[in-house]
């Protein structure tokens, strides 16, 4: 696995960069900022998402067709996405149209005056997105599942909002959360593609020196108040739905590696993780059965997701329980060990082989820590969990009495 060397530097307003050159052809820069779900107002639910697909839509020197098409018109990309603590508006072009998407996405982020008549159009956007989770039960479960666990609090938001919250939002709504949230402080710029860093460097200073500034955002609100669970519901599925899981390490948590890895050998991507060699190859219950594990600023959780047959939900939430058990009883061999060290950091060259999900990972990096971690070191703590950390963790994270599920059966 090659080791990558970025560059991390400020402009002259203080906002943080990151830049990796690479010698291709194409080029990936995203702003990235600590303006998630998580942190909306009592009355801004959903304001961050909706912000996501009203930056778009106008601005003080274009029409949302000319922001649409000025980067589609010579085959570049112009994307965003929101979680529960970031909002990134990101693009991909050809490198001699860098200049061009800098400015853009400067443009789109500065100069934004969300028309009352264009933010009308889009409210019916968000609320056919809206619609479309609400008919996809293996996507709506997992919603519903962090809603109850972190209940009463930003972080159970749902994302998208609702339907009577995307309805009262207005043009100021929009101005204020950007005032608030897209400051110089509060966010990065990463970039990974072929131009040198003296030019990028002279490009951003040009296009976002003048970007407004702001404080970088605290977790005011920690979440402390975990209370376990059990709801079934019926729902008109084709499938039976159902999320075993509990909370879990946060970000700055020694823990997060071990649990990295524990949740990888349970039900990771691999063919080969524990939960698909029990529930799908040998009984042959269910096509889609996963472990997660989801960090945040000050928590985390862990889930176990699986969609089945009616008849098979029993035996298959009994067969998740029995795995669950095995990792908190049986301490992992030496092989076993050193196989699941080695799956994960494949994982992980896999995952540096899209320079998009690259460009994407370094900018929440240097957001979330304040610094980016070479490969060598993120191999380096890999290996340093021990078969007894695991343990560990296991019977920490993973004790019946703190389960909590939800499961989606057919009507």
């Amino acid at each position: 696995m090659q080791e990558l060397h970025p560059i991390c530097f400020e402009l002259s307003n203080g906002m943080r960069v990151v830049y990796l050159f690479t010698p291709t052809y194409v080029a990936h820069i995203g702003l990235t900022f600590l303006a998630g779900s998580r942190y909306e107002e009592e009355n801004e639910v959903g304001l961050a998402h909706f912000l996501e697909h009203c930056l778009f839509k106008g601005t003080t020197k274009r029409k949302p067709f000319h922001i649409l098409s000025r980067l589609d018109t010579v085959g570049g990309e112009l994307n965003a996405f929101t979680s529960k603590e970031e909002l990134c508006i990101h693009a991909s072009f050809t490198n001699e149209h860098t200049e061009r998407t800098i400015e853009l996405l400067a443009d789109i982020t500065m100069n934004s005056n969300f028309p009352v008549k264009e933010i009308e159009k889009e409210k019916e956007i968000v609320l056919d997105e809206l619609n479309s989770y609400l008919d996809s039960p293996s996507d709506k479960i997992f919603d519903d599942f962090e809603a109850q666990l972190f209940k009463n609090h930003p972080l159970g938001n749902n994302i998208l909002g609702t339907k009577e919250s995307v309805q009262s939002f207005t043009s100021e709504d929009l101005q204020r959360y950007v005032d608030r949230l897209l400051t110089a402080q509060n966010g990065v710029i990463s970039f990974v593609g072929p131009i040198p860093q003296k030019k990028l460097q002279a490009l951003l200073e040009k296009h976002f020196g003048n970007f407004r500034k702001g404080e970088k955002q605290q977790v005011n609100n920690p979440f402390s108040d975990f209370k376990s669970f059990n709801i079934w519901t019926q729902e008109a599925n084709y499938q039976v739905h159902a999320i075993i899981g509990s909370i879990a390490p946060n970000y700055s948590d020694e823990e997060r590696k071990g649990m990295n890895l524990l949740t990888n050998i349970l039900g990771g991507p691999a063919l080969n993780s524990r939960l698909t060699l029990s529930i799908r190859e040998k009984y042959g219950y269910s096509y889609n059965v996963e472990a997660n594990y989801n960090p945040y600023v000050e928590t985390g959780f862990w889930s176990v997701y699986l969609g089945t047959d009616q008849k098979y939900l029993l035996k298959s939430i009994d067969l998740v329980k029995k795995e669950l058990k095995r990792m908190r009883d049986v301490k992992l061999s030496t092989l076993q060990l050193h196989q699941a060290k080695q799956q994960l950091k494949g994982h992980l060259a896999l995952s540096l082989d899209s320079n998009s999900g690259l460009m994407i990972g370094l900018g929440k990096s240097l957001l979330v820590f304040n610094q980016i971690d070479t490969i060598q070191e993120i191999k380096e703590g890999i290996d340093k969990v021990t078969a007894e950390e695991i343990l560990d963790i296991a019977n920490k994270y993973l004790l019946p009495e703190h389960y909590s599920e939800m499961v989606f059966e057919m009507k």
